[in-house]
């Protein structure tokens, strides 16, 4: 299969322009006339389902919550990126767009990530004239801080609430247009298939979570906004509720599936600490300005943290990466967490931990400084540990967080399935193998806001309105279909409930998928997933009905597609003998221990496409080039 990114001509800075000026266009009039399918309500889905609204489409727009105000972009905290250069150290949106690329260690597309960086600006404009409460230096402007893998301050952030704040501003917005009857909105809806009517996608089949019905949506273009697929860890900072699912459909439906391999590990958040966890909880990356990493140098010093001595300590990514010390990217510093702690070195009470100590913070600022920018993450904290971090360091390590691999789409963010667009987390476009802090806000409302309003245009004023409608037996098939695979998950009646096998998964990829790979844990993973999925298949248990509220259901057929989105990463991992980003191969490492590039023979995206039930997939490559930036091995030293 030929992949044609459509990436437009022209130099980088101006290929955005370029393609907005011959851009095909809709008029206001027939804009009425469309309808647009949009999944998800998060900042990409609830940003996309306000713009296009407000541009006089007829939006129906769905999530799985009970509102669109419990998506899980409410639970980002430590910023959003832009290019304004208020504190004047240095940034553009060329230096935006080169810490981007490099961060994500050169496997992204040149054009999609320099249009990123360009609409930043924009963004915390639309958000500022919603009300958005940025923090604000004392003279009014908006405030910046440092996130990790940039050395200037471009993070704008509302204390550590930024993705709610930013989320109501998205709700607001959507809230105006359901109000003036341009957007309908169905809560407590899961998306359970994809309808194509002569190969263009042409509706949804979503399953009432409350009824158990399954109700039938015909649109002229459907809009995937339904974030990522950290929770195929079973632990992760993932709200429970998020699941591969409305992208998997997509997959199975033909959509290609780009770098699943690339799956960010956080190295701020609070230890696992217990067998039954559900999930674990994020400390926000911007945490790292004031706070120092460390542990003790000797691995049998078990003193309390304030009673070791500053001799006694090792701020092993301050004496590893000078440059950036404790704001090197998230990669790096969940691999040197993980170091530390195999080495014997971690602290708490399984040895998986490390210290984020704010002490000198605290002495040079004073607490109250201190509170005003992390209070309510230190209140989470103490919530939850019983553990004082004003008093004694937190105690931090790595776990699942951002996916940075997703469906593949093109500049204007369709996928290969014409009329499917995918936004924000659902889709691979920007991060490449690593995401840097405070972008995924970024990439959301960048997409939702500035970029689809535009791209999905050109595809209606070609496809024209649809004739269409949920009578067609596409649709009568897709419902027939899904309510089978209910039936037939109800009917399995073993023992084992979908979290005890959710929980195994987890286990497997953590071990064989996760911070660093080997071809031999791979080949063992995929063995040990496909026995798993057997098991799944022959021995779950859903107690309840398929009628009402059955959390226990719901948790099952997401956990299905997981089994056999699992098996894919790892086949990704295993295609790709490279390491790049967070992606690595332990089998490619430099001297010093770092991910290394082979530039020459995984310079690309990998799409896989679906083959069917157990089969493996087929791999197909979108060739990455690179005109304005130089490949080079990536440092923060």
């Amino acid at each position: 299969m030929q992949l044609d990114a459509k990436i437009p001509a022209g130099p980088l800075a101006e290929k955005w322009d370029n393609y907005r000026g011959k851009m095909k266009l809709v008029n206001p009039a027939n804009k009425r006339k469309f309808n647009i399918i949009v999944v998800g309500t998060g900042l990409a889905g609830g940003s996309a389902s306000a713009t296009l609204a407000e541009l006089g489409y007829n939006i129906k727009t769905f999530c799985i919550q009970d509102s669109p105000r419990r998506a899980h972009s409410i639970a980002a905290q430590g910023g959003i990126n832009a290019a304004k250069n208020y504190p004047n150290d240095g940034d553009s949106i060329w230096r935006l767009f080169y810490d981007t690329i490099k961060g994500g260690d050169f496997r992204s597309r040149e054009a999609n990530v320099y249009r990123l960086a360009q609409v930043s600006n924009n963004i915390i404009d639309q958000c500022v004239a919603q009300g958005v409460p940025f923090a604000r230096e004392y003279g009014g402007l908006l405030a910046n801080r440092s996130f990790g893998g940039a050395q200037v301050s471009r993070t704008f952030y509302a204390r550590g609430q930024t993705g709610q704040q930013l989320l109501l501003g998205a709700y607001s917005s959507l809230s105006r247009q359901i109000a003036a009857g341009k957007v309908q909105m169905f809560t407590r809806r899961e998306m359970v298939d994809l309808v194509l009517v002569d190969g263009k996608a042409r509706g949804i089949i979503v399953r009432n979570l409350i009824t158990g019905e399954m109700e039938r949506h015909a649109a002229d273009a459907v809009i995937l906004a339904s974030g990522g697929y950290g929770n195929a860890f079973y632990l992760s900072t993932n709200a429970t509720s998020c699941n591969v699912g409305a992208a998997f459909k997509a997959y199975r439906k033909g959509a290609l599936f780009a770098n699943p391999c690339y799956t960010q590990i956080h190295p701020t958040c609070i230890p696992n600490t217990g067998e039954y966890q559900s999930k674990l909880t994020l400390m926000s990356e911007s945490l790292r300005n004031d706070g120092r990493v460390w542990v003790p140098r000797d691995p049998n010093d078990k003193r309390r943290p304030n009673q070791i001595p500053e001799e006694d300590r090792s701020y092993y990514l301050e004496e590893k990466y000078p440059s950036f010390g404790n704001l090197v990217p998230r990669d790096v510093a969940s691999r040197n967490a993980k170091e530390q702690c195999d080495a014997g070195r971690g602290v708490g009470l399984t040895g998986y931990a490390v210290y984020l100590d704010f002490a000198d913070a605290i002495h040079r600022d004073g607490k109250e400084a201190i509170r005003k920018k992390y209070g309510n993450l230190f209140d989470m904290y103490y919530n939850i540990t019983d553990e004082d971090p004003y008093q004694t360091p937190m105690m931090i390590y790595p776990a699942s967080h951002y996916t940075m691999g997703g469906l593949w789409v093109d500049y204007e963010l369709q996928s290969n399935i014409p009329g499917l667009f995918v936004l924000g987390e659902s889709n691979f476009s920007d991060h490449g193998a690593n995401r840097l802090g405070a972008s995924a806000l970024m990439q959301g409302l960048a997409d939702g806001y500035f970029v689809i309003p535009y791209t999905i245009a050109p595809y209606l004023a070609e496809s024209g309105v649809s004739n269409v409608t949920a009578d067609h037996v596409a649709f009568t098939d897709a419902a027939r279909q899904a309510d089978a695979a209910v039936k037939k998950l109800m009917a399995i009646n073993g023992k084992r409930t979908a979290d005890n096998i959710h929980r195994e998964l987890g286990k497997i990829m953590v071990d064989h998928v996760g911070m660093a790979r080997n071809e031999f844990g791979l080949k063992k993973a995929v063995g040990q997933i496909q026995s798993l999925r057997e098991e799944f298949w022959q021995n779950l248990l859903i107690p309840g009905t398929d009628t009402d509220y059955n959390l226990s259901l719901q948790k099952a057929g997401r956990l299905a597609d997981t089994l056999e989105f699992a098996e894919l990463m790892a086949e990704d991992a295993l295609a790709r003998v490279e390491s790049c980003g967070c992606h690595l191969r332990e089998e490619s490492q430099t001297d010093e221990n770092e991910a290394l590039r082979d530039d020459d023979n995984y310079r690309h995206v990998a799409a896989w496409g679906y083959a069917g039930y157990g089969e493996k997939p087929t791999l197909h490559k979108e060739p990455l080039t690179f005109e304005n930036v130089e490949l080079t091995q990536r440092s923060y030293k």
